[in-house]
């Protein structure tokens, strides 16, 4: 019978330190999901309801959700990025433009998503500098100097400058390699100045800082083509490098799709590339038309006189350019031609191409 009480006497024991063991873990789960609960609905709600003082906020070109919201919280727009970012998932929202707002600490994560939906931006352009597509660097750099109070020799000086180039490398590991050092290349950064519209919100940015907005953008625009520049087997240099020659030799009604597939056409059979814009660039000229002695250019960019790709790109290209590199039409074209009003005719044999060149070339020149 001692026993038996002692026994009944350990059991209450053990259940009141099981029950209190389980009380405690209720409290600090339900504390746990309470306190979870209470920051984010606190994080939901306007950082400073009473503050209405503008701040200035840019969302540069290609950013994504998460960092959007890193960039509203450290301007204190919001108070957490990561329920930012869950907001914008659980609500489906999408179409975020880039450009520079005024934002309060005021306004609810719904006006702030609208507002950057809308792209309504609130703050003006100091000034804008448009860079179109073929373009080459000593072309890009006049551009930028027309705009800004650097001349055109310190710019194309900064784009050559090797330690800078060093410095983007460890900034851009994706985009930016050893490949641009090849001691055959002209100008290290040709082809890597993407072709858009940039705003700039300072009167007098750095040089570096309205350099970098342009590789930062190619650097954007070509991470969405990584698995695909893999699969083809070319680097991101020699990609750069083939949407160069496209951007080049393509016209206004001109299909890049098929020039493109008689580079791959060409370079499959071991054909040389023969296309001009490679030679101009040889030449350092910037003309309409080569000339039978300009062919005979010693240059390693002379794709009448070597093989395969040259060195680099020879000017920057736009997106539908990439594309079509990566994505050739399927031909048996070897040739094709230019006319001057603007249509590109193809051949699969050299006599189709040059009874095409006696129509539509030679005899308009007579």
């Amino acid at each position: 019978m001692k026993k038996l009480l002692e026994r009944q006497e350990e059991a209450k024991v053990i259940r009141k330190v099981v029950g209190l063991v389980i009380l405690c873990l209720v409290i600090v789960i339900g504390g746990t999901a309470v306190g979870g609960y209470l920051y984010v609905n606190s994080a939901l709600k306007p950082v400073d309801p009473d503050n209405t003082k503008p701040v200035k906020v840019e969302i540069p070109i290609g950013s994504g959700v998460s960092s959007i919201g890193k960039i509203l919280e450290e301007n204190g727009i919001v108070k957490n990025a990561t329920v930012f970012k869950y907001y914008v998932k659980f609500n489906n929202e999408a179409g975020f433009q880039a450009g520079a707002y005024d934002l309060t600490p005021s306004m609810t994560l719904n006006e702030i998503v609208n507002s950057l939906k809308t792209g309504k931006v609130m703050r003006k352009a100091e000034f804008k500098i448009t860079v179109p597509e073929g373009l080459q660097l000593d072309q890009i750099a006049e551009i930028i100097a027309k705009k800004t109070p650097y001349k055109q020799e310190e710019i194309e000086k900064q784009l050559n400058d090797k330690k800078w180039i060093e410095q983007l490398k460890g900034e851009y590991p994706e985009l930016i390699t050893d490949e641009i050092l090849n001691e055959d290349i002209k100008r290290p950064l040709e082809g890597y100045l993407y072709p858009a519209t940039y705003s700039f919100y300072e009167k007098k940015p750095s040089l570096e800082a309205i350099l970098k907005k342009m590789i930062g953008q190619t650097n954007e625009v070509l991470a969405q083509y990584q698995e695909s520049i893999a699969a083809n087997g070319y680097t991101t240099h020699e990609l750069l490098t083939l949407s160069s020659l496209i951007e080049e030799e393509a016209t206004e009604k001109a299909d890049r799709g098929k020039i493109s597939s008689v580079f791959y056409n060409r370079i499959e059979k071991d054909m040389p590339l023969q296309t001009d814009p490679t030679v101009l660039y040889a030449l350092g000229k910037h003309k309409s038309r080569t000339v039978y002695e300009d062919l005979e250019v010693d240059s390693p960019y002379n794709t009448y006189q070597v093989k395969g790709l040259p060195p680099g790109p020879i000017a920057n290209a736009g997106v539908s350019s990439i594309e079509a590199a990566l994505q050739p039409d399927d031909t048996e074209y070897y040739y094709f031609l230019a006319a001057s009003n603007g249509s590109v005719y193809y051949s699969e044999t050299l006599d189709e191409h040059n009874e095409k060149k006696e129509k539509y070339i030679t005899n308009k020149e007579e």
